[in-house]
């Protein structure tokens, strides 16, 4: 039976009654929010996939961006915001630095529901070299971990329908960016340092490939008295892409698709670099050799190393989108755009998609900050109304450019930085009268790599290593000069480049 309303309680009229289904609207934004958003999955790519993943260079696509193209930017996005959004960043937490939640929670926790794809494996990361502002540290004595932090995670398109509509199978790698704001960009000292995962002896002494210091640092360090960094998260990086790229070859077509935000983005750069210039994308089906296309989607992405880095990225047929707002700082670092092409400054890769935070109807400009034009939630918003504003309801919750910021007009009266775990992680205890932080449900604990996955992780990084000697020494037996980068012989390259 309907219970009557209290008196002196305000009754909305039926139709707007609060209820799950019909939740109540702010007022500002009733008629653009007060609707169902269509999830980034609702276009079939089909055998469309190799131009949306860059087969082309994304030529034709953005300008107006391609409807496929954006959901797909936003889809990935998305995937790269959940590393964010599980981010525990408490100093106070015994856990600060990792991820609130297990693999098979993640997804779920995060509201991304109905994905298709399955986690298999969480990165971590941890640093030689100075990188402040980069890696969180709890301030209590039974840390989890006082060298290593979660930096990202892997996962793998599972569900039939999902492949199906992507035209092949997914295995995509999402890096998280730096919870610290712009500090890292301000204090990095953005050293370009030789890359060190490219056999040189191949290419001619020439080339100097060179990358940023810190990058490289966090990808490819390792502490042996660190229980999650034993191996360095590019150890633990290849040996899952090869054993994913085994496991699924024979079933479908495969497509290694990288995503990263601000700080993320130079880590996916360089770990799809990595990926292609250790051959892990290249693998025999029935008989023959096969290429898997290698596509990053960046997102504020500062530069990541020099021109030569930028032409073996493309040599090794890497294909890279940039999004980039006009009045973001962050890709404009390091280096200087003037100077973009000589060896001893930095040089952006791919190609660039700009939009623009003055194009949106929903922001408030005199609230513009560096903050927000770098915010990932407004890049994305952004990206959904990029070409579009005036013509079409935007099909991304507007209320979501708040979660972080207070760049929403005030009109749509929509609280500021509303994204947060419930009273910041405490509990109230009605038997004790207090609040207090509970321990973590166990299954949401973190788990360093068992043994047996270090094991087989510097196994196969050593082989890795000793792979590329042996191809040295070929070399030298070949009493030859190698040809250098630029001069290589386009059909040493043919079959990374046509990948596509």
């Amino acid at each position: 039976m309907e219970h009557p309303i209290p008196p002196h309680t305000v009754s909305l009229p039926p139709q707007r009654r609060p209820s799950i289904a019909n939740p109540p609207t702010p007022l500002g934004l009733q008629g653009t929010h007060n609707r169902t958003y269509q999830r980034p999955n609702h276009l079939q790519i089909g055998n469309r996939w190799r131009e949306i993943q860059g087969a082309n260079d994304w030529e034709g696509l953005l300008d107006p961006l391609d409807e496929c193209l954006r959901t797909e930017l936003i889809r990935y996005g998305m995937f790269a915001q959940a590393a964010y959004d599980a981010f525990d960043f408490d100093m106070w937490s015994q856990y600060c630095g990792s991820c609130r939640y297990s693999k098979e929670n993640l997804f779920k926790e995060v509201d991304l529901h109905h994905t298709g794809y399955t986690v298999t494996m969480y990165i971590y990361a941890t640093a030689d070299v100075e990188v402040p502002y980069l890696l969180k540290r709890s301030e209590r004595e039974d840390a989890w971990s006082s060298k290593s932090n979660w930096i990202g995670y892997v996962a793998v398109c599972t569900d039939e329908g999902e492949i199906k509509r992507l035209g092949r199978r997914d295995i995509m790698i999402a890096w998280r960016g730096s919870v610290t704001g712009l500090e890292w960009a301000a204090n990095l000292e953005f050293q370009l340092t030789p890359c060190g995962l490219t056999d040189e002896s191949k290419l001619g002494l020439s080339t100097h490939i060179k990358v940023e210091a810190g990058f490289l640092s966090l990808y490819t360090s390792a502490k042996e008295d660190s229980r999650f960094n034993k191996v360095s998260a590019q150890s633990y990086l290849v040996k899952e892409i090869k054993d994913l790229v085994e496991k699924y070859k024979d079933q479908d077509e495969l497509s290694i698709t990288v995503c990263g935000h601000s700080l993320g983005s130079a880590l996916a750069t360089l770990s799809a670099y990595d990926l292609a210039e250790s051959d892990l994308n290249q693998t025999e089906v029935g008989g023959k050799m096969v290429s898997i296309p290698i596509t990053v989607f960046s997102f504020a992405g500062p530069r990541v190393g020099n021109s030569a880095f930028k032409e073996r990225l493309e040599a090794v047929g890497v294909k890279v989108l940039r999004v980039v707002n006009t009045h973001d700082r962050v890709p404009r670092v390091p280096g200087l755009s003037a100077f973009e092409g000589w060896l001893w400054t930095y040089s952006h890769v791919g190609v660039e998609l700009e939009i623009n935070d003055e194009d949106s109807q929903h922001l408030d400009q005199d609230k513009a900050s560096i903050a927000n034009h770098h915010n990932f939630e407004v890049y994305l918003h952004l990206i959904d109304g990029y070409g579009r504003w005036d013509v079409k309801p935007p099909s991304r919750d507007p209320l979501l450019v708040n979660k972080g910021t207070g760049f929403l007009k005030e009109d749509k009266y929509v609280p500021e930085a509303w994204f947060q775990p419930k009273h910041k992680g405490l509990v109230y205890s009605v038997r004790e009268n207090r609040y207090y932080q509970p321990d973590r449900a166990i299954e949401d604990i973190p788990v360093p790599p068992k043994p047996e996955t270090v094991a087989a992780a510097k196994a196969f990084t050593k082989s890795l290593t000793l792979k590329k000697s042996l191809e040295r020494e070929r070399e030298k037996e070949k009493g030859s000069q190698p040809p250098s980068a630029e001069a290589a012989p386009l059909e040493n390259l043919v079959h990374r480049i046509n990948a596509f």
